[in-house]
């Protein structure tokens, strides 16, 4: 992403590295200074610790009185890691699990976390709040505000953290009679408000709810309880088209988005619509900041059935 690595002269320190070596992140650390790892991400850093499968922890590492611990005991967690081996690795939404041999570890990231590969004999840096030492490397947790959080179940035991999170939006339980139920009970929320529910839509955050939004032409102020049939079909398709792609291209390369998405358009003022070229209009709604298309994502709601699929343009073979 050139034109945001040209931009990154007018930031410095922490930010200025973390958009240096995370070039897909720089219109986020410009505009804010910050991050919210959402689907995709989440599924990448986790892919990080994978050299690490099949090998045992040999020793354990942490800062037990860090915010991270607030939902972990870190000496169980010690306990209960030491020479076990990592066995798979699972993502759902912004959520991670770690499955080692009759213990399970779960992560998650907060707005600043991140997961790496560092050396057998690496030294934790200020921020490395976990580090699980095996024979040839060292699997870190890294979290400047500790924002993110670990949890820990000793035993073999589905552990609840994990049960009771959301159906996977790309699972065959995720359906649009699903959607539509849960957009009937929160009908006065807007739909920016609706697509950041984790309880519905897991793994979706800013940048996502508004390519959704801006794919199915819906602006993102409008109640939920609006939608006819035919508009939350698309809700749900977009969400799974936007999911999948998203996996593809940045959860398994950290690659770059296309120029036909909203994302690359939608993180300064005087970003333009790639649909129309529209300058977009960025406030507050649903309490983030929002982006959106003025032309394409007008305040009207449709005749019932009669919507049009701008989602389509632009997007052929994204699928």
């Amino acid at each position: 992403m050139a034109q945001f690595q040209r931009g990154l002269k007018k930031i410095n320190g922490a930010a200025f590295r973390e958009a240096a070596n995370f070039p897909i992140l720089a219109p986020a650390v410009l505009c804010y200074g910050r991050f919210m790892p959402e689907l995709a991400e989440v599924a990448w850093f986790a892919r990080q610790w994978s050299p690490g499968i099949g090998d045992r922890v040999t020793d354990v590492l942490c800062r037990p009185k860090s915010r991270v611990f607030r939902s972990a005991a870190p000496a169980e967690l010690v306990a209960g890691l030491v020479g076990r081996k990592l066995r798979e690795i699972h993502t759902r939404g912004k959520q991670m699990r770690f499955v080692f041999d009759r213990a399970q570890l779960g992560v998650h990231l907060g707005m600043t976390g991140e997961l790496l590969v560092a050396a057998r004999d690496h030294v934790p840096a200020r921020h490395d709040h976990l580090l699980l030492r095996q024979a040839r490397r060292s699997l870190v947790f890294r979290d400047p505000r500790m924002f993110g959080a670990v949890r820990f179940e000793a035993g073999a035991r589905m552990p609840t953290w994990w049960s009771d999170l959301a159906d996977d939006i790309l699972s065959a339980e995720f359906t649009r009679e699903a959607v539509a139920r849960y957009a009937a009970r929160r009908a006065k929320a807007p739909l920016k408000a609706l697509l950041l529910q984790q309880e519905m839509f897991p793994g979706v955050g800013n940048w996502m709810a508004d390519e959704i939004l801006w794919r199915c032409g819906f602006h993102p102020s409008r109640p939920a309880g609006s939608l006819n049939h035919n508009e939350v079909n698309m809700i749900w398709r977009e969400t799974r088209k936007l999911c999948r792609q998203a996996m593809r291209i940045i959860g398994r390369t950290w690659g770059d988005p296309p120029p036909s998405w909203l994302f690359p358009h939608r993180w300064r003022d005087g970003g333009r619509c790639p649909r129309d070229q529209t300058v977009l209009r960025r406030e507050e709604i649903g309490g983030r900041t929002t982006a959106w298309c003025p032309v394409c994502q007008s305040r009207a709601i449709a005749s019932r059935g009669r919507r049009p699929a701008p989602a389509a343009v632009g997007l052929v073979g994204m699928v």
